[in-house]
């Protein structure tokens, strides 16, 4: 049965490691997934450029900032110990150790140091440290110490009777522990005992430090001791109580002074040079293993933890801290707030505390369960707008004081007037007898109220994400909405905000940052505000601005920016603090920061917090300053495996390889910083490329000739301080080279002229063939010309000899007729008498009104001028057949005189005629009978 005060000191023990919270650094997390190796890390080291290079159960793994490369142990046993000094990276492992060193092609070659100086090792020999010193390599295994000349390349060898448990360098000085004599120094190459106390030999020394002018010796199992003129004495610190009962086996001083001890089942313990515990870590806050084999300090002061199942990076100077206790509270934390000494954070999973001033975890209060959305301060009492209403939290308790609907905000009025925004519009509370409690809701208005201002007491401007900003005007008793409207100036958006900062009433939106005015009543874009937002890394338009700092504060997915007063004039400043997208964020429009002290500011997320310390990193330079690098090159024919390419000359590549992919990095091992690459090739494109997280590029099917591929880097911001550049030539394919190029033209010249031969000759004989074609088409149409002529002639011949022939059967009958007139007359009178005169003179008049003369006549006259006759008959249809006779011969412009003898009348008759026919016409007094006829 334990006594009672080792029972309390164990409960103590206990307490202690379970109710210490912390807010750790960031910490890097590379898993056997990522580096594709072994799961034990026994040694880490960085080279001049500084990658890392970890000694790994399966080779040595190189890891660039980016991807992470294994180069197997040359006799596949494990890696245990790795040294990197200037451009060679010293290995051992069993039976054997050596040197790597980078080829042309930025590839690692193992170089064997036994083979090569004919080294006869122990059986079953490990080198499990490695320590340069004045030109010197020292490979130490469990039995021997080799000693390795960089110069000469010799090799002298250190023998101990008994076990060698550590070797370490001190000023200069090489101090190592024999298990059962004690602890010795090397000097002139032989070892040189230093001092064989008890407590020395009793215990195994894990390593060997210097501090105030004194060895300090680091037990595994029994903390610290002092080693001074052979006096060994405990170094009694309150680190004690934390070391108990840990059993420690690597350890590391670091450059700040303090200590980082790698325990064997419980992480990694940090102790400051006064022997107080800074932080401890283990599994359950961040690490991938509670067994820490190796630890070592890289040139950005991170702590790298080779453990025994994974690979751990401990920012252990950055500005940030995180907190993510997860047996503290649950959920995302969506405001937060100091108030009477005590940290207040309101989660979706109620609201906890803390004081201010300890690492206890985290306490609910209780009522509280479920989503808290604001915390505010008024008159010495601490307010909680909540889903189930509101609260008011005192003495660590909550007491519900309205419950009508959820609470988004509260603004005090006046000392006994409050007005909320809730899910149904806004409520005012009163306080009555030192009592808060509903008044009235204000009636006229119902949307929900999740931000709104005060523009005075009366006026209220609520931004809605679905619907604007409403500009509401209250009657003087705060009852009811006497105006309400949407403003115009801005649009509506989700994500956005509206906010009082500093007499400024703002809204912001994704298209920037706007002022009110109270004179116009508006809103105007503001360009320095507009600063804050960040479209490329756009996460909310949320404004964050606590009332006892001077900040306005704005969160993207890289970095946070904050506006703060100048220092000299009234122009405000906008700064950054770069955070990696890798650290948590809050739920984006919740965004919330409270300032702790000084420059120190915590930053709610979705699973805990984080604490950025400003001063810390305006002080800080590790992002300042650094160089990206072109690792690996490779070259490839489509379909077909890479060849690894010089990096170091510049190369001509055939144009079958004209394929080539590029690999760079930055070696930054910051995890809250973001690494983007931008990359140009010469020859190709003109501008640099868009910022990418990919560190890899690959160009297929590159044209021949000279081409230089450049790449930069940007870290927090900052662009890399050098721009890497590889420079190449594709050279032409044999399709295209000078002999071929004069071939062509030869090719071509000799074408153009068959061509213009052929093309000459074809165009020559399709012009005979169109010649010919054209004179036979012309003959035949001339002869079918002639045909036509032809057979015009004959019609018209036929139709002359038609008109003459009948023209001679006319003239023959009229012949005949005047014959057998004349005959009849000639026989009257040789009749004789006077009867027979009377009759001639009647057969004379008989023949001289023969209307066969009139017809002949009609018919010729229709031939000469067509259709008169019909046309005159159409004009004026009253006309006889005598009026058209006469109508015909005035036609032929006769006079009277001369139509006189045709109609066998006399010239005065023919006058009578005409006077008659225009009568008929119509004709006017003045108009000339002949002349109208003429014009029909």
């Amino acid at each position: 049965m334990c006594k009672p005060s080792i029972l309390f000191f164990v409960t103590f023990l206990v307490f202690i490691s379970i109710g210490f919270s912390q807010e750790l650094p960031p910490i890097n997390s590379f898993k056997i997934e990522d580096y594709e190796a072994g799961n034990q890390n026994w040694a880490i080291s960085q080279a001049d450029n500084d990658f890392i290079y970890v000694a790994n159960n399966n080779g040595l793994l190189e890891y660039n900032g980016a991807t992470w490369n294994l180069y197997e142990t040359p006799n596949e046993t494990i890696m245990r110990s790795v040294k990197a000094y200037k451009d060679k990276i010293f290995t051992g492992f069993y039976m054997g150790f050596g040197y790597w060193q980078k080829n042309d092609h930025g590839i690692l070659e193992y170089y064997s140091i036994v083979n090569a100086q004919h080294v006869k090792m122990i059986e079953d020999e490990q080198i499990w440290d490695i320590v340069e010193l004045d030109g010197w390599m020292l490979f130490k295994s469990l039995q021997r110490i080799y000693l390795y000349n960089l110069s000469n390349k010799t090799i002298k060898v250190v023998k101990t009777k008994n076990r060698v448990n550590t070797l370490s360098k001190v000023d200069d000085v090489i101090y190592f522990q024999d298990n059962k004599q004690g602890l010795f120094m090397l000097e002139n190459g032989m070892p040189k005992l230093v001092s064989n106390h008890r407590v020395i030999k009793e215990n195994f020394i894990v390593d060997v430090f210097k501090k105030d002018n004194k060895l300090l010796l680091l037990t595994q199992e029994n903390g610290f001791y002092f080693l001074n003129n052979k006096r060994v004495e405990k170094w009694d610190i309150l680190s004690d109580s934390v070391l108990k009962g840990k059993k420690i086996y690597s350890a590391k001083l670091l450059k700040d002074n303090s200590f980082a001890l790698g325990t064997v089942s419980d992480g990694i313990i940090n102790i400051n040079q006064f022997g107080e515990t800074n932080y401890q870590i283990n599994q359950s806050e961040g690490l991938l293993n509670n067994t820490v084999l190796s630890v070592f300090e890289d040139n950005d002061s991170n702590i790298w933890l080779g453990l025994d199942k994974g690979i751990n990076c401990v920012n252990n100077t950055s500005p940030i801290k995180i907190y993510n206790e997860k047996n503290d509270f649950l959920g995302t934390i969506y405001t937060s707030l100091i108030y009477n000494n005590n940290i207040y954070l309101g989660t979706n999973q109620g609201l906890f505390y803390r004081d201010v001033n300890t690492n206890k975890p985290f306490k609910f209060i209780e009522n509280t369960q479920g989503q808290v959305w604001s915390l505010t301060a008024i008159d010495g009492k601490l307010f909680c707008g909540h889903d189930s209403g509101t609260f008011i939290v005192e003495n660590k308790k909550a007491r519900n004081i309205f419950n009508n609907t959820g609470t988004w905000q509260l603004i005090k009025i006046d000392d006994n007037t409050i007005l909320q925004g809730c899910y149904k519009g806004l409520f005012v509370l009163k306080k009555e007898y030192g009592k808060w409690s509903l008044r009235n809701k204000i009636e006229g208005f119902s949307s929900s109220s999740k931000r709104f201002v005060l523009v005075n007491k009366n006026k209220v401007l609520v931004n809605h994400a679905y619907k604007g900003v409403f500009k509401i005007t209250l009657d003087d008793g705060l009852l009811k909405v006497l105006k309400l409207e949407v403003d115009a100036t801005v649009a509506k958006g989700n994500l956005s905000s509206i906010v009082n900062y500093m007499g400024d009433i703002l809204y912001a939106n994704k298209e920037g940052v706007f002022r009110y005015s109270k004179i116009s009543d508006s809103f105007t874009i503001d360009s320095v505000y507009t600063k804050l937002l960040s479209t490329n890394s756009y996460l909310s338009s949320k404004l964050v601005h606590n009332y006892n700092d001077n900040k306005l504060w704005f969160f993207s997915k890289d970095y946070i920016k904050y506006l703060s007063p100048g220092k000299f004039n009234n122009k405000p400043i906008v700064n950054k603090v770069f955070i990696s997208q890798n650290i948590s964020k809050a739920a984006s429009g919740y965004e919330n920061i409270i300032q702790l002290e000084n420059d120190r500011y915590l930053i709610g997320t979705s699973n805990g917090y984080i604490v950025v310390d400003l001063d810390k990193k305006h002080n800080s330079n590790t992002y300042n300053d650094f160089n990206v690098c072109i690792n690996k090159i490779n070259s490839f024919k489509t379909d077909e495996p890479k060849q690894a390419i010089s990096l170091t000359q510049k190369t001509e590549f055939d144009f079958v390889n004209n394929n080539l992919e590029f690999f760079y990095s930055v070696p930054l091992y910051d995890k809250t910083l973001n690494t983007k690459y931008q990359y140009q090739l010469e020859g190709f494109n003109k501008d640099w490329s868009q910022p990418s997280f990919s560190n890899s590029i690959t160009f297929e099917n590159i044209s021949f000739g000279d081409y230089t591929f450049k790449v930069r880097a940007i870290v927090g911001g900052q662009i890399s301080s050098n721009v890497s550049s590889f420079s190449f030539k594709i050279n032409k394919p044999w399709y295209v080279s000078n002999v071929f190029v004069v071939l062509y033209v030869l090719v071509c010249l000799s074408a153009f002229y068959l061509v213009h031969v052929f093309s000459k000759r074809y165009y020559r004989k399709q012009r005979e063939e169109l010649i010919e074609k054209n004179r036979k088409e012309s003959e035949l149409k001339e002869l079918e010309s002639s045909k036509a002529i032809i057979k015009l002639n004959n019609d018209k011949l036929r139709n002359d000899i038609e008109s003459k022939n009948r023209e001679l059967a006319t003239s023959t009958m009229n012949i005949i007729k005047k014959n057998e007139f004349l005959n009849t007359i000639k026989n009257e009178l040789v009749s004789g008498g006077d009867r027979s005169i009377t009759k001639v003179v009647n057969i004379i008049n008989k023949n001289l009104n023969n209307t066969d003369d009139w017809k002949m006549f009609q018919e010729a006259f229709n031939n000469a001028d067509k259709k008169f006759l019909k046309k005159v008959k159409q004009k004026h249809p009253s006309l006889t057949p005598n009026d058209l006779r006469l109508c015909a011969y005035l036609r032929l412009n006769l006079s009277s005189k001369e139509i006189a003898p045709l109609l066998n009348i006399s010239p005065r008759s023919v006058e009578v005629k005409r006077y008659r026919l225009r009568k008929k016409m119509e004709l006017p007094h003045d108009s000339n009978l002949t002349n109208y006829i003429l014009e029909i």
